[in-house]
């Protein structure tokens, strides 16, 4: 039988509690976690995350405001109050820690990006990151990168796991909250109608101010992709060019065939078709191509410009959401009984092929070009010859380069291309001098010279068999350090042209040209004189493989002024 005193179980549980606050306030146990107020740990969150995370912002807003340094004042004084807002909005119970650690993490990673590469986080960039491979991806964790965000991003969120928050009532908490967000709201419009000439000024000359504001941008780019990615899933394509047909201006019992190599990352800047100081096109120029020098791109990253420029809209009309629900340049080539095969070496086609052949090369893992789940371009070209020999007809076969992608460009070539030397071989530019990234970059094009001029070759070998053409362009170009931005992504608005100059040509074999009555001295000075762009691609090609449908706008093909007779799809329209 036991004996004693029984309490309450309500007595017995204060009881409890009270020895275990009597334990840590006794001397020598007093708990090593600091208490602190829900807001003020906002406060400080907002403190560190702005001086700390914001690098990039708050250099671009400072040269912005430069002549106006109290505006300037005002501008800073009511984003903080504005983030202090966001913050303590999320100052609840179970909540706050998660949240705040969430925006640390987020910052911490997304500075990374602004300050190393001047990348802006928006939503493209997004998308154009979800559909990154791991390959590619893994070129971008570097040490320095792991280093960051262990300093600027773990640790901090370590102590904000480790303090003790001490909570208010719920009613005093929410009243006080609510104090807190609204006083920091008035501040915000004070600051912002104070100087609102200056604001809008500044606004519309620099659109881009506040696109690398961490962490607000980033979640806000990611929220909306998200969201646009679940409307997405539903959209089907609708018909595009179901009048196509071929109608034949060439006469020589031969099939024709155009190979489309869509390049990556090269910026006609580089280009020594265009005038470049290196030779980084020795093979194409003796390819008696047609180089198109001023050529401007539909986006400044893959994900936009390749659906873009395989659209039938141009760059202006365009929009993410028309090129799903619009068939494609592929599509038309189908409905006219041209087969169509895309090759792809590169991250994907962005919903190009979802209805033609499509072939993912570099899960082939073929040794001989592949390492790490990345294929050499030359994988490419070795597929030529098995598609060029099972030809029955009129054909399109589109080849998606890996080309000039960074950070990596060493990985881009093999070392009988490494021409142009010293050159980077690191993924981190911060080890590398400008020189060594730029002959990195260097030796990616004079590769896809090379690729290119292989290309060209293959159709020649059968020349006695096919009708061939080749056109090259790349989807953008690329950043190397010019003005503090690396890489590519830049919205297209305040994007500088060495991301949205890019390179374009075409060959055209000799039976071809005189079968199709293209007059070649014509194409090259219209090629020289003229200003093209990614507007030009759908149509040209329509023209090249002699298709005629009520989308074809000869305006905009850039073969349409320069074919004797004049271009029977010109005519038909």
């Amino acid at each position: 039988m036991r004996c004693g005193l029984r309490f309450p179980t309500a007595l017995r549980e204060t009881l409890w509690r009270k020895t275990l606050n009597d334990k840590n306030t006794q001397p020598g146990r007093q708990s090593v976690r600091p208490a602190i107020g829900s807001v003020t740990l906002c406060l400080l969150t907002t403190i560190y995350i702005l001086l700390v995370t914001n690098q990039t912002f708050w250099t671009k807003a400072y040269g912005y405001f430069v002549a106006e340094p109290t505006a300037f004042a005002a501008f800073a004084i009511g984003i903080s109050a504005a983030i202090m807002a966001l913050f303590t909005f999320f100052s609840a119970k179970y909540v706050t820690k998660p949240v705040l650690i969430f925006f640390v993490l987020v910052a911490a990673v997304s500075s990374w990006f602004n300050d190393q590469f001047g990348v802006i986080i928006d939503k493209e960039m997004i998308r154009n990151a979800a559909v990154s491979t791991g390959a590619e991806a893994g070129h971008l964790i570097t040490l320095r990168f792991a280093t960051h965000v262990l300093l600027t991003g773990v640790l901090p969120s370590l102590v904000i796991a480790w303090v003790r928050i001490a909570h208010r009532p719920i009613l005093k908490k929410l009243a006080y909250n609510t104090a807190v967000i609204l006083s920091c709201l008035a501040v915000f419009v004070v600051a912002g109608t104070s100087f609102y000439k200056t604001f809008a000024g500044v606004g519309r000359a620099h659109p881009d101010l506040v696109d690398t504001l961490n962490p607000v941008m980033p979640i806000t780019s990611a929220v909306r992709y998200a969201i646009n990615s679940r409307k997405d899933s539903s959209i089907v394509a609708q018909p595009l060019g179901t009048d196509a047909h071929k109608v034949g201006t060439t006469d020589n019992g031969k099939p024709r065939v155009t190979i489309i190599v869509a390049g990556e990352t090269a910026r006609a800047q580089n280009f020594s078709l265009g005038g470049y100081g290196k030779m980084t096109n020795p093979e194409l120029a003796k390819q008696n191509v047609v180089y198109f020098p001023k050529t401007s791109s539909c986006g400044t990253a893959t994900a936009t410009s390749i659906p873009c420029l395989f659209s039938v809209y141009t760059r202006e009309q365009y929009t993410h959401l028309k090129g799903l629900e619009t068939q494609n340049l592929l599509d038309v080539l189908t409905h006219a009984k041209v087969d169509v095969t895309w090759l792809d070496n590169d991250t994907g086609s962005y919903h190009v092929t979802d209805r033609v052949p499509y072939t993912y090369l570099p899960t082939s893992a073929d040794p001989r070009f592949c390492k790490d789940g990345e294929c050499l371009d030359a994988i490419l070209v070795d597929k030529v010859d098995n598609w060029l020999d099972h030809i029955k007809g009129d054909s399109v076969l589109v080849l998606h380069q890996l080309g000039s992608h960074g950070p990596a460009y060493y990985q881009r070539y093999p070392d009988e291309f490494r021409r142009f030397t010293p050159d980077c071989r690191a993924n981190d530019f911060g080890s590398c001098t400008p020189e060594e990234i730029t002959n990195a970059y260097d030796n990616t094009i004079l590769y896809t010279d090379h690729i290119v001029s292989a290309v060209i070759d293959k159709l020649k070998q059968r020349s006695n068999s096919l009708s061939g053409a080749v056109v090259y362009f790349s989807d953008h170009g690329e950043s190397l350090g010019e003005n503090g931005i690396y890489l590519h992504g830049t919205p297209y608005l305040i994007a500088p042209s060495e991301q949205t100059h890019v390179p374009f040509l075409v060959w055209l074999a000799d039976d071809l040209a005189r079968t199709g009555g293209y007059d070649m001295t014509c194409l090259a000075k219209h090629a020289a004189d003229g200003t093209y762009s990614h507007d030009n691609i759908f149509h040209s090609v329509l023209g090249l493989m002699d298709v005629a449908t009520k989308v074809y706008d000869p305006s905009l093909d850039v073969f349409a002024g320069c074919r004797r007779p004049p271009n029977k799809l010109a005519q038909l329209n």
